[in-house]
């Protein structure tokens, strides 16, 4: 339960220590992948690097609950049950579980993700999206992105999301295609695997 546990409550923080003031400050949910993990597009500068919070030169160990990281980073908490349905479930006062090592994994995982997806789509920006926790671009009516695990995948996966459903042996889940990294020999490729197969209609 480490690893489910860490991506819990990383997604908890993404959501309401990060994506939820900057949403209140400067109107924008999105994330992005920075080094060591995630962080903030706009105000307030806030990122993620492996098990801390990192705000104006400030580390903060990510430990205690979201309510205290948000006082530590001298931000208002703010949950986005407003802006879209789905999340984390983490709330405000629930105690954080991180482990160093499940952190490094899921950073890793983000980090890889995002270098595939620049280099499939050079013109597109990679979003981490605070609702489902995973970084992904859309193209062409597609949906392209990694995810750290869900209900799909209980370890991080890349996953390819026509917007119509497509049919073949390539189609393995209800949403598309997708592997867990670990079953990759190349995020590019299967990307591009993905759109030709999406383009076979």
């Amino acid at each position: 339960m480490t690893f489910e546990t860490t991506r819990r409550a990383l997604h908890g923080i993404a959501e309401l220590v990060l994506a939820g003031p900057q949403y209140d400050r400067s109107g924008t949910i999105r994330l992005r992948i920075r080094p060591g993990g995630f962080g903030t597009v706009a105000e307030p500068d806030l990122r993620i690097d492996g098990d801390q919070l990192v705000t104006d030169g400030v580390r903060l160990p990510l430990k205690g609950t979201c309510g205290d990281l948000a006082a530590g980073a001298g931000v208002r908490l703010r949950a986005l049950g407003d802006v879209y349905r789905d999340g984390s479930g983490v709330t405000p006062d629930e105690q954080l579980d991180i482990d160093p090592s499940a952190a490094r994994l899921i950073a890793d995982a983000f980090a890889e993700g995002d270098r595939a997806l620049r280099e499939f789509a050079p013109d597109q920006t990679p979003v981490l999206w605070p609702e489902h926790f995973d970084l992904g671009i859309t193209l062409d009516e597609v949906n392209y992105g990694v995810s750290p695990g869900d209900g799909h995948f209980a370890e991080p996966y890349a996953y390819v999301g026509p917007w119509r459903q497509r049919t073949g042996s390539f189609w393995n889940t209800a949403f598309g295609a997708a592997y867990p990294l670990t079953r990759l020999d190349s995020i590019v490729g299967f990307f591009r695997d993905g759109r030709a197969e999406t383009a076979k209609g």
